[in-house]
């Protein structure tokens, strides 16, 4: 598992260039009084039973790295619900709830922090959350989940000219729905851009709280462009030793500035647990041009 998770927020602190005055000590009483505050708001009552969907169960397989779910009480895990918590804050004070989890290439963790994220937020106040899978090209979420086949679904739902809903499936015991690519169609981009899915996006938006969607890779696919045209906000992530500082200027540049919220630094080595506190701390104070 990744030594460390670092997520960069945009914050009002970093808007008005403010520094963040946190001290390490009260680091993890702060969370917990964010996550209660963020958690008084109910879910919405229109929001759809888990029960309507078929059940399974995940089984995660070795080194697929579910840390939110194998290992909930891990310094990775409590990234993840730091990551949380600011997300929970947005979605107060702007309406998030549509969320783009992307990466500049392939191979730097995009779907790992896509299953962990949605776990993540599934796990405070009951609140509804499906994982889709907008990776057409590459779907890997069925065999991280250890669901055993790939299931059918958005892809087999785009090809028909029926109302019906596509193959949504809950995953017992976690609160997350998830709604699988399906079988790797020939034209992707295609597919994607038809009306349909724009509206199944705000069908989709009336019943759950949250919709992480995991994305393909900003470079050098055009797919990444039409999914952030449908979301309302974007997570990018990169990986130390993958990523390349050039591409990840030009995957920046490709997004929309509006709705990048921040990036997750994955597989970081340079932090050491001794000052993982004192790190995460002041997060806040810094730009992601810093970190870039």
């Amino acid at each position: 598992m990744s030594r460390i998770f670092d997520a960069l927020q945009r914050s009002e602190s970093e808007r008005s260039g403010g520094e963040s005055s946190t001290k390490p000590s009260l680091v993890m009483d702060l969370l917990q009084i964010a996550e209660r505050h963020t958690g008084e708001k109910l879910a919405p009552e229109n929001v759809t039973q888990m029960g309507e969907f078929p059940s399974c169960t995940v089984v995660p397989p070795a080194g697929t790295r579910l840390i939110s779910l194998t290992d909930p009480e891990s310094l990775a895990a409590e990234k993840f619900r730091f990551l949380g918590v600011r997300l929970r804050q947005l979605q107060q004070s702007q309406g998030l709830k549509k969320l783009l989890v992307t990466s500049t290439i392939s191979e730097e963790g995009k779907s790992m922090v896509s299953a962990n994220l949605a776990f993540t937020l599934a796990r405070k106040n009951r609140q509804k959350v499906l994982l889709l899978e907008g990776d057409l090209r590459r779907p890997v979420m069925c065999a991280r989940m250890g669901l055993g086949i790939r299931f059918t679904g958005l892809v087999e739902w785009l090809h028909r000219d029926i109302e019906s809903l596509p193959s949504i499936y809950s995953l017992a015991e976690t609160g997350v729905c998830l709604l699988p690519a399906g079988n790797p169609p020939e034209n992707p981009l295609e597919l994607i851009q038809l009306p349909k899915m724009a509206g199944l996006l705000e069908r989709l938006a009336s019943w759950f709280d949250w919709i992480v969607i995991d994305s393909p890779p900003v470079l050098p696919l055009a797919d990444t462009s039409v999914w952030s045209r449908l979301a309302e906000g974007i997570i990018l992530v990169t990986r130390q030793g993958v990523t390349d500082r050039k591409e990840l200027k030009r995957g920046i540049e490709a997004l929309d500035d509006k709705k990048l919220l921040g990036m997750v630094v994955n597989s970081c080595d340079s932090i050491a647990h001794t000052d993982y506190y004192q790190r995460y701390g002041s997060l806040s104070s810094r730009t992601k041009q810093e970190k870039v």
